[in-house]
């Protein structure tokens, strides 16, 4: 009788064996739950940087700088010297030039159609000058402003009375953005702070005609 029941004991004690032989091996360890921080976002990235393009990058534009800084600066009759409304546009325009330092500028100077060629020439030649001196005593490098006159040649207005008089005594900075090596263009020379441009139609360097005095006989160009 204890012969019959040894082969069924047998199977009982290799079972329970087993039982105790898994209950001692340590547990598996525990890792951290994968955790995708796209998961519940729904629409695209988490991260969205301010790209070219972007809101920062259409600031970097020559035609934010002309709408959203303010690319002309205007001047009284007959006069050079800038008015207060001028100076804040053109510190404006300093600050601009400071954080985008691949843009060089080209400040073009008007005057109204009234006076001599040769005397409204001289005169947008003086207001680019004096653009020109603010933006560098703001601190833009002298390096990256050339100036320029058109004279009456190139009015931002056409009629004979004084609404369009005094929007054509003028000084546009137009910004260009440029390679990190810029070449200078052909027929310019620099002159210290001032760059003049020989070879642009209708146009002359400031020190191309010497301007008669304020109020002289030859012209009374604004």
């Amino acid at each position: 009788m204890n012969a019959a029941k040894t082969p069924v004991l047998l199977p009982v004690l290799l079972g329970a064996l087993l039982a105790l032989a898994a209950c001692a091996a340590p547990a598996p360890p525990l890792t951290a739950p994968v955790v995708d921080p796209y998961a519940s976002t729904g629409g695209g990235a988490v991260f969205q940087g301010d790209l070219a393009g972007g809101v920062l990058g259409a600031q970097a534009t020559a035609e934010y700088f002309r709408s959203g800084i303010g690319d002309t600066v205007r001047f009284p009759a007959d006069q050079t010297t800038l008015t207060p409304e001028a100076r804040e546009i053109l510190t404006r325009q300093a600050g601009w030039l400071a954080q985008h330092a691949n843009f060089t500028a080209v400040v073009q100077g008007h005057a109204e159609e009234t006076g001599t060629r040769e005397y409204n020439l001289a005169l947008g030649a003086r207001r680019a000058s004096a653009v020109q001196e603010y933006l560098v005593a703001q601190g833009v490098a002298p390096g990256r402003i050339r100036t320029l006159s058109f004279g009456k040649e190139r009015p931002a207005a056409t009629c004979s009375d004084e609404g369009c008089y005094a929007q054509n005594r003028r000084a546009v900075t137009v910004v260009t953005e440029t390679a990190p090596s810029m070449v200078m263009a052909p027929g310019t020379m620099a002159t210290g702070a001032t760059t003049t441009t020989t070879n642009a139609p209708g146009a002359m360097t400031p020190a191309a005609s010497p301007a008669p005095a304020v109020g002289s006989p030859t012209g009374i160009g604004m």
